[in-house]
């Protein structure tokens, strides 16, 4: 027999706590409130900020601790409205009410901060840019647009910076959205006919916080007014950065006075974080977490395996944690190549990446990648920095373009010229012979 509502709901939750840990469960499950439980669905509701993320990444687990709690056949469904109760649908004519404008009170997670945040050479400038507008609103950097692939930190320092003003920031005015809840929040706001206070909560923002700006791609009403809304707050000296998972000029699908205003400040490139970094991160998982790992090797083994994403690493984490939790085996070797084969099998070796032939021949020749990729014209960067153009060129399937990207925004000459150096010096010189074939050797045998 299942157990009553309320003592299935506690026991849920406690196994929650139990499987994550405090840390990530304080963080991304505790939110969670229980509205009803009705034909054969657990309904539950997240703060809108974070709900499609707990979602995705702990749908799985819910499920499987829903069915333990409450009986085999429930599953575990997400719901917008609070005003459900249990056994009874939703009025399918809700009460109008007028946008949730106090974003920046529900939204900001406090557990993102510049302490939390574990810098590296792919991250650096823009942690750094990050933490100087948090200092200094509106004074440095602005507007600061963050770019890079999912998954990276890039919400972690719009938050970082949120957190840091308000709490260091003497009243300033924060407010943190991403594009998705900008534009939900001007569609109630034109249906309600509240849009002078959706006006007013943005525009009055002394900092605003925008992510996945290319989200407004084909919205052309929301469009127009995030144009109107950027240039109230900009004009008047006040503080903007946004997010984005590519550079402003790869928004095609979004207004050209809107990409020149993205443009119009310090763009700040989040990579991939290199090997250090990513164990550097699941160390902090682990210390934050209260995670007992006796054999510390395990984390280079994940690190190893997941390369490119930090979401992905962290999910990696709590998947073991959670088999370690449920099947009481040791967190060692064994578990973790076993779960990692589960859900992040081993790809046939392939040709190396940009960023990995970066670390690699800055390691080799005593440099870092950040120095490949900035505009030094010293003798102990430029050969280094020619030989790495060189090994992108011979090694990947990569464009002329995207190369020079990848070295700091170099044009296709500068790569075909660094190439050619690289191909006479060869031809003269067998200490430049064997140091290729060396670089090579080694990249064959990481990948």
């Amino acid at each position: 027999m299942p157990a009553p509502p309320t003592a299935a709901w506690h026991e849920l939750r406690a196994e929650l706590r139990r499987v994550v840990g405090e840390s990530t469960y304080e963080l991304w499950l505790e939110p969670l409130e229980l509205v009803a439980v009705r034909d054969g669905k657990l309904v539950l509701v997240a703060p809108p900020a974070t709900k499609a993320w707990v979602a995705e990444r702990f749908g799985r687990l819910l499920d499987r601790c829903a069915k333990a709690a409450f009986g085999s056949d429930v599953r575990v469904e997400f719901s917008t409205q609070r005003n459900l109760l249990a056994g009874q649908p939703a009025s399918s004519t809700p009460k109008e009410s007028g946008p949730e404008l106090d974003l920046d009170a529900s939204a900001l997670n406090p557990r993102y901060s510049f302490e939390q945040f574990i810098i590296g050479d792919g991250n650096q400038l823009a942690h750094a840019a990050a933490l100087a507008v948090a200092e200094q609103p509106g004074q440095t950097y602005n507007p600061l647009f963050v770019h890079g692939p999912p998954g990276l930190g890039k919400t972690h320092l719009l938050h970082a910076i949120g957190n840091y003003v308000k709490a260091f920031g003497g009243g300033v005015r924060v407010r943190y959205t991403t594009v998705e809840a900008f534009t939900n929040q001007f569609i109630r706001a034109l249906g309600s006919r509240s849009l002078g206070r959706f006006k007013q909560a943005y525009r009055d923002a002394d900092v605003l916080l925008i992510d996945d700006v290319q989200f407004l791609a084909s919205k052309a009403k929301t469009e127009e007014e995030f144009f109107h809304t950027f240039n109230a707050v900009y004009e008047t000296g006040r503080q903007l950065v946004l997010t984005c998972d590519r550079l402003p000029r790869q928004l095609v699908a979004v207004e050209e006075r809107l990409r020149e205003r993205f443009e119009s400040g310090l763009v700040a490139v989040i990579r991939p974080p290199d090997f250090a970094t990513r164990v550097a991160i699941l160390r902090k998982r682990v210390m934050l977490d209260q995670i007992y790992v006796e054999d510390p090797t395990v984390l280079e083994l994940i690190a190893e395996r997941i390369t490119d994403n930090v979401r992905t690493l962290e999910g990696a984490l709590i998947r073991i944690v959670a088999c370690h939790s449920l099947t009481q085996l040791p967190i060692d070797v064994r578990l973790v190549e076993t779960v990692l084969d589960e859900i992040h099998p081993r790809q046939e070796p392939g040709p190396p990446s940009i960023a990995a032939i970066q670390d690699a021949v800055a390691a080799y020749y005593g440099v870092t990648p950040s120095e490949l990729r900035s505009q030094s014209r010293a003798a102990r960067v430029s050969w280094p920095r020619q030989v790495a153009i060189h090994l992108a060129r011979e090694l990947t399937d990569s464009p002329l373009q995207r190369i020079g990207e990848a070295f700091g925004g170099r044009n296709h000459a500068t790569v075909l010229h660094a190439c050619k150096r690289v191909e006479k010096r060869a031809g003269d010189d067998q200490q430049a012979v064997d140091e290729l074939a060396e670089l090579k050797q080694r990249l064959r045998r990481d990948t």
